[in-house]
């Protein structure tokens, strides 16, 4: 009887557990199925493809310095930081992970664009940041530096305060501290948090459509290319999406360690 009850609850669990595995395998099963495998690296190095894998490139790698530089200082703070106001600056600093992203691009476009807030001080001076690639960077940034700053913070906050305490008796300054003693430490956290600004950066969409624009050579990254290759050619844009899946996989595997931790 017992056995039969035992048998029954895992039934219940297991039956939602598996359809919900479906659902997220079998989207990326079916893309697999569908590519052309003998396509795929005439696909990849057509000459729709080539500038939108070399602006990418360029602008994640602009993305995760930007995020390194000035993430890091910010999750220095956050994790030393009990001041009541912190929580709101987290609070802040996570709304980039749940706002939609168009949303997020508008967002960028009032405030960068020739009538934003920010923008129209920048006009006088012949300044225009909206549909160029600067503004790709802009648009990869907001999303992307929540990821990285959460990452490095949860690592900060497992530093030994001792140690800080030890370094300020010597002498030392929060920055000599940071660059001698807590970055070193905390380098694992800092790789994968890179890793993952990195990824997410990559994948971006809304947000640099909406604030970038889709322009061949100038603003046009691999996700906006699969957005419009769906259209022209199906089978380009599958081989993209498969590469992107690639780039995700890696990019797991690279962080898979530090999650199970």
């Amino acid at each position: 009887m017992r056995y039969a009850g035992r048998w029954r609850s895992r039934v219940a669990l297991g039956v939602p557990a598996a359809l919900a595995l479906l659902l997220l395998v079998v989207p990326l099963v079916a893309l697999l199925l569908r590519a052309d495998w003998a396509r795929i690296p005439a696909d990849l190095a057509t000459p729709t493809v080539l500038p939108a894998l070399r602006l990418s490139l360029t602008t994640t790698s602009v993305t995760a310095a930007l995020c390194l530089l000035l993430g890091t200082p910010l999750a220095w703070f956050l994790a030393r930081s009990d001041h009541r106001a912190t929580s709101w600056v987290r609070a802040l600093l996570t709304v980039p992970l749940v706002l939609p992203p168009v949303v997020g691009g508008v967002a960028l476009l009032m405030t960068w664009g020739r009538n934003g807030v920010v923008g129209q001080h920048l006009t006088p001076f012949g300044i225009q940041i909206p549909f160029t690639s600067v503004a790709v960077v802009l648009a990869e940034t907001f999303v992307a530096m929540p990821y990285y700053v959460l990452a490095v913070e949860g690592a900060m906050r497992g530093l030994d305060p001792r140690l800080e305490s030890v370094a300020r008796t010597l002498g030392a300054t929060d920055l000599r501290y940071l660059r001698t003693v807590g970055i070193p430490l905390v380098l694992p956290g800092i790789a994968s948090g890179l890793a993952l600004a990195w990824a997410r950066a990559l994948g971006e969409f809304g947000a640099t459509i909406t604030f970038a624009g889709n322009f061949p050579g100038r603003t046009q990254t691999l996700p906006l290319l699969v957005y419009v290759e769906l259209e022209r050619d199906p089978q380009v844009a599958i081989s993209i999406s498969i590469m992107l899946l690639a780039v995700s996989v890696l990019v797991l595997g690279v962080l898979r360690g530090r999650w199970l931790r």
